[in-house]
């Protein structure tokens, strides 16, 4: 008879790190409340009969008005920008952590280099954040890889790698939610109000056109309506375009630490077994 072989039982798997990155998970109910608050801005403080003069608008507000429909629209863009920019501002801060991420990678290190895992655990649970998520699911599987006798160097190391990469891979996407949006909209925003800019451009060459002297209320209104949303559509784009390119920054930042802490978790594995 045939002698059973005996089982050999898998090295256990390490917990999955969860993601420490907050924020807003469905950005359309941000677009949703921006354009009820434009749409009401619009109507009942810049429409407001206070900012005109026999039809004519005598301050900024009035002025405002006279861009047309197309304002409410831009104003919903710039107002979602801020919006997702202030989300993400809270997001990434709490994706750092409560210290320096320099300091804290340093320390990491440090503790590694004299085999201290329990220290290098204290410092994670003392950061917090994503960085610190991805550390600590890593010395859990660095402990759980050295006190296994099954696996090989080899299957250890890859383990090891694999833990990092996945706690990675779910904290990523969480530090660049919404930014897509944010990078849109500096595309958008222009093009919205160019679209704004020649309508109100048509509305003064018509009103030039007509035969004898001109309509200077139609005038007049038609290029408030191209100036105004001209501005507006510049001010949408450039602070999409500057709050796009600072948050991404930070996120290549935070992912930097992150590749580099978890390269040396490897490497001091791979070094001290």
């Amino acid at each position: 008879m045939e002698a059973q072989k005996p089982t050999v039982k898998a090295a256990p798997k390490a917990k999955a790190a969860k993601s420490n990155a907050p924020g807003i998970k469905n950005a359309s109910w941000v677009i949703l409340a921006c354009a009820v608050v434009c749409v009401l801005l619009f109507i009942f403080w810049f429409g407001n009969e206070s900012h005109f003069e026999d039809g004519h608008p005598i301050d900024l507000w009035g002025t405002i008005y006279k861009g047309g429909f197309i304002v409410p629209i831009l104003q919903t863009l710039f107002l979602t920008v801020i919006v997702i920019s202030v989300e993400r501002a809270i997001a990434l801060g709490a994706a750092k952590g409560t210290g320096s991420i320099t300091t804290f990678v340093a320390k990491v290190k440090a503790a590694l280099v004299k085999n201290d895992i329990e220290e290098a655990q204290k410092l994670c649970a003392k950061q917090k954040g994503s960085v610190a998520a991805v550390v600590a699911a890593a010395l859990v599987s660095y402990k759980e890889m050295d006190a296994n006798t099954v696996l090989t160097k080899e299957q250890k190391i890859a383990n090891l790698q694999k833990t990092v990469e996945e706690a990675t891979a779910l904290e990523m996407p969480s530090l660049q939610q919404n930014l897509p949006i944010v990078a849109t909209l500096t595309t958008l925003g222009t093009l919205v109000g160019l679209l704004g800019t020649v309508m109100g451009m048509i509305k003064s060459f018509q009103a030039l056109a007509q035969s004898g002297a001109p309509d200077s209320t139609e005038l007049s209104t038609g290029i408030s309506e191209a100036l105004i949303n001209t501005a507006f559509g510049i001010a949408t784009g450039a602070f999409a375009v500057i709050s796009y390119n600072y948050y991404t920054n930070k996120i290549d930042n935070l992912t930097y630490a992150i590749d580099e802490i978890g390269f040396s978790i490897v490497q001091t594995f791979a070094a001290s077994h």
